[in-house]
Order: structure tokens, then sequence, then C-alpha cells
């Protein structure tokens, strides 16, 4: 078993409970951590013996477009299209956070994980 971690992804995006996140944005950082067998790509050296990080970079970026209410949501549906893209997965964490949030106060970032 391996560990593959996309860490860090920074997205600007327009999710939100109010009318106005929706129109003027927000940032927004991804993180994702995959379980899967990697022996083969170890011993290879093949990148067709893994899984393209750049296709799961692409997939959760396109995924960021899709206006949602709830990071909930987003962190579901870019779940339900990684398990669709890639049958290797084992298991799988999603990590997304709005920085910034307008919460009526200074807080830094709201997260919210979900595991598969």
């Amino acid at each position: 078993m391996g560990l593959i971690q996309i860490e860090g992804m920074e997205f600007y995006a327009y999710h939100g409970c109010f009318k106005e996140e929706q129109i003027i944005g927000n940032k927004f950082i991804v993180n994702l951590s995959i379980e899967a067998d990697l022996k083969k790509a170890s011993e290879t050296d093949n990148l067709h013996d893994t899984m393209n990080y750049q296709t799961m970079y692409q997939l959760i970026q396109e995924e960021m477009k899709e206006k949602s209410h709830l990071l909930e949501h987003i962190g579901g549906r870019i779940l339900d299209r990684l398990y669709k893209e890639f049958n290797e997965i084992k298991k799988a964490e999603i990590k997304v956070s709005k920085v910034n949030p307008p919460m009526g106060g200074k807080i830094d970032q709201v997260s919210v994980t979900l595991t598969r």
C-alpha cells in the first residue's frame, strides 16, 4: 500500500450560502490523500503503473468551477469523480477549506474533511 497526497491546491471559486459569495467568490484550498497499491509503480518507474496526479488535479479543478452552497457538497462531488475515474483507489480523503469565510469575525479558514 502507498499514499498519494496532493496538498495546497488553491482555487478562486464561487461557493457559499450567501448570494454575495456566489458573485464575489473566495479563495479555497484543497488537500487530497489517496491510499492505493503503489508497488508496481515503485518497481517499474512507469507512469502507466500508477494514477496520474495531473489528471487528479484537473478533475478537482473542474469540480471547483461548479458552484455549491456547502463545502460538504464540493468534497462529495470530488470523491465521486475520483472513484469513478480511478478504480485503484482503496481509500480517499479530501479536505476543502474556505479562506476568510464571511462569518462575522476574524477566521483564517473553515474546512470540511470527507473520507471514503
